[in-house]
């Protein structure tokens, strides 16, 4: 039902789909239940997911997120993020002792292996994306002496590569689908032996996002992308919307940062998420938009999802025996 005194002249739009993937939502779950199961503190490697909502309701009920595995008590339980982790990080972890659940997601780990089976054939890696991630450090860290790092289109002129070895090329799984093609291309402009990955290194939820955006943002004048600073994807819905024909598009983590000024002459705004934000905090914005005379959203549906992921191993067996 639509709000009263909402402006019928004015559309509000809300993409689907949007928000939790099946891995934040494997990998948040999986911090909930370590807390349920073995108690707190549960420590975290990392921020479990890029959303700053998330990881202070965790902090609530017990979790402790350190940068490093150096900040860990000994004999601790500690949780590697959704990002995952470099075998260096798994090995310290391991010769201290700590008990570790990893909540990598399984298409981060994918990319793991697709690394290590193109490091042992001898190729030559370019892995395209953004320095700093903790995605790229962990597969980086699985073949480093073979994996070059690969930002934008530009890089790859300057590449130095040896001509007698086959190159393969690997992504981040948080980036625009859009970038990634173009840089590839390039890369086969000058390398056109390149072997692609056996299938699609970006994420089917970072896909869908970025698609749904395409499909919302020609008709919007605002797009507004609910999301942490810190988000990759979040980042990338922006970019999207912006490519993709809206006249503006704004990140914001919560409806409180929303600028009314954004929403003057506005006359359709559309809303969506990154994949590590919960649907509370779209409501959020949502509510805002209709207190200030929006009327009820129309929903923009893509694609419907239905993946989901099994927790960790550690966690299913101890649910198992608790039943």
């Amino acid at each position: 039902m639509a709000v009263s005194g909402a402006d019928t002249d004015k559309k509000l739009y809300l993409a689907a789909p949007r928000g939790y993937c099946a891995g934040v939502d494997r990998a948040v779950q999986t911090v909930e239940k370590a807390l349920e199961v073995y108690g707190a503190p549960v420590y975290v490697r990392k921020q479990i997911v890029h959303n700053r909502h998330v990881v202070e309701s965790l902090e609530k009920r017990g979790a402790v997120f350190v940068d490093e595995l150096d900040e860990v008590p000994d004999d601790a339980l500690v949780v590697f993020s959704a990002h995952g982790v470099s075998p260096q990080v798994k090995n310290e972890a391991a010769h201290r002792g700590l008990r570790t659940i990893d909540a990598t997601c399984p298409l981060v780990t994918k990319v793991h292996h697709e690394a290590k089976r193109f490091a042992n054939d001898g190729t030559q890696i370019l892995l395209i994306g953004h320095a700093g991630h903790e995605e790229v450090e962990g597969t980086t860290g699985e073949a480093p002496e073979n994996i070059t790092l690969v930002q934008t289109p530009e890089d790859v002129d300057d590449l130095q590569l040896d001509s007698s070895r086959s190159v393969a090329w690997l992504s981040q799984t948080t980036l625009s689908v859009d970038e990634t093609v173009e840089t590839v291309d390039r890369i086969r402009q000058l390398h056109p032996q390149l072997i692609d990955p056996p299938s699609d290194d970006i994420c089917y939820a970072t896909q869908n996002r970025q698609q749904a955006v395409k499909q919302m943002a020609p008709k919007c004048d605002l797009v507004i992308v609910v999301g942490s600073k810190n988000s990759s994807n979040t980042g990338r819905l922006v970019e999207v919307a912006l490519e993709s024909g809206a006249r503006a598009s704004y990140r914001v983590d919560n409806a409180s940062e929303i600028e009314e000024s954004w929403l003057d002459g506005a006359t359709s705004i559309g809303v969506t998420s990154g994949a590590s934000v919960p649907e509370s905090l779209v409501q959020g914005v949502l509510g805002f938009l209709t207190s200030k005379g929006w009327p009820q959203a129309e929903e923009e549906t893509l694609i419907e999802e239905s993946l989901s992921f099994a927790l960790p191993p550690q966690l299913r067996k101890r649910r198992a025996g608790a039943q």
